[in-house]
Order: C-alpha cells, then structure tokens, then sequence
C-alpha cells in the first residue's frame, strides 16, 4: 500500500497509566531496563483549574491534564500556544453511567455540570481553563482506532501548519454494565508534542504511512494493556523512543489498514 509519508520531531512526552507514573519512570520500563508493576493508575489532583472547576472535574479531565502538562514541560513548550488534539474511545465513561442512571429513574433532573461534562471536547474544553489556550483544539474518537487517528490529525497539521502540536490520547474505564461489554481496566493517556523542527528538547522523529500489514504488540507484560486500552495503542511507538533506537512499527488503524510508524529517536 502506497500513500503520502507525514513526520514530525517529537518534542516531548507525557505518560500515565497502571504501573505508569510519568515518562521518565514509564521509558526505563519501556526499555526493559525496569519491571513493569501493575498497579491502579494515580490520578493528580487537576493543576491549574480554579476551585470551582476543580470540583466539577472527574478522571478524563485529571488524566488529561496530568499528561498533557508533562509533555510541553519535556518539550519546554507554553501549553496556552499550542493547538491541540484530544482523542479517546469514548470520552468520560463515568459521567456517561451518571446520565444513564438519572435518566432510567423516576427523577429525571439532569444536572448541568453532568451535562456539560458529557461532550466529547469536555477534556479540551478543561485544558483551556487550565492552561489559558486558545488555540484550535480538535476531540475525535475512533474506537480502538483513536489513538492513530489522532496521531494522524497531529501530524497533517504539523506538516501543513508548520508549527507544533500538542496531542493527547487517552481513555478510561466505564462502571458496570457497560463495562462488562467495554471492560477498559484502567484510565490511560499519553501526549506528545510533535514538530516541524528538530530542537535541543527532541527526542527523535517519527514518519507514518499507512499500511496492509498486521499491528505489532510487544514482547512484554504491557501487551495487556496494549490489547486491553484504546489509547495504550500507542505504546509500541514508545518503545524505540524509549530505547533511543530506530525501528518501524504497525499500529491498529481501520478495518484492514495499519498505521506504519518510523522512529528515529536519539538520547
């Protein structure tokens, strides 16, 4: 299969999930130069919102916050001008039960911040308060898939905007019953700021096409969180940028069709 290539430096990285307390921890894990521990993800406290806010905030919006804000200080990047993509399988699952269970009693009294929180862009929406951006911001969701189309959005704009970028993948978990029909185990992000230029901050770079061949997953405990978490899709890309090596790897994009990624990455 024959496409366009598009590349980026990837100028920093933010990590969280089970086992996973940021990218310095996460990448010596990555490497195999640690144990990889399973164990609850430790969601901080949001930084940045106002009291008010503050209280209105649920996983997503700590999650995405905790790993978004490691990314551009890696980066030495200002969050408040970067525009950015937030994608996720599903948004906030738990706000999601809250709505179901009001609307399937008796008392249907919907509360506004439930419904506010309840859009797919509530994450990007927080990130602004938090961070004072007011650049572009996109939420997509492509099921599984989210964690590549949001890598792709990334990248086109990068190329065509000529600027940097700051992406946020991220998903967490549902109560039951839908859980039982979507068991995500944990809450999981990953940011990246990606460019169009290579700076001291860069890590290495990244070319993706798209591809018929089959997605990689690792050779390692973490396979369970690849296969079981939409957006921990993405940590065989942080493999090789872990190790500071070169490699290409296939990511699960739609139907048949893959995500091939090229990662030069230097220490």
């Amino acid at each position: 299969m024959s496409a366009a290539v598009l590349g980026a430096y990837v100028e920093g990285v933010g990590l969280l999930g089970p086992g996973l307390t940021g990218w310095a921890s996460g990448a010596r894990i990555l490497a195999g130069e640690a144990p990889w521990v399973s164990a609850p993800t430790v969601l901080p406290a949001p930084e940045g919102l106002p009291p008010a806010e503050r209280r209105r905030t649920g996983a997503i919006v700590r999650l995405t916050l905790a790993a978004g804000l490691e990314a551009t200080r890696h980066a030495g990047a200002d969050p408040a001008q970067l525009p950015a993509v937030f994608s996720s399988s599903g948004g906030d699952g738990e706000n999601c039960h809250a709505i179901c269970e009001v609307l399937a009693g008796t008392e249907r009294q919907l509360s506004p911040t439930r419904f506010h929180n309840s859009v797919h862009n509530a994450a990007a929406g927080y990130w602004g308060i938090a961070t004072g951006a007011t650049a572009a911001s996109n939420a997509l969701c492509a099921y599984d898939a989210s964690f590549a189309a949001g890598l792709l959005e990334a990248l086109t704009q990068v190329v065509t905007e000529e600027r940097a970028v700051l992406l946020i993948a991220y998903d967490a978990g549902y109560p039951e019953p839908i859980r039982a029909v979507r068991p995500i185990p944990d809450p999981f992000a990953v940011a990246f700021v990606l460019g169009p230029r290579r700076t001291p901050a860069a890590l290495g770079r990244i070319e993706a096409h798209f591809t018929d061949a089959p997605p990689d997953t690792l050779a390692s405990p973490l396979e369970v969180l690849r296969h079981a978490i939409p957006a921990a899709r993405s940590l065989p890309l942080l493999v090789p940028l872990a190790r500071a090596s070169a490699a290409t790897t296939v990511l699960e994009y739609l139907g048949n069709v893959g995500l091939a990624v090229k990662v030069s990455a230097w220490r």
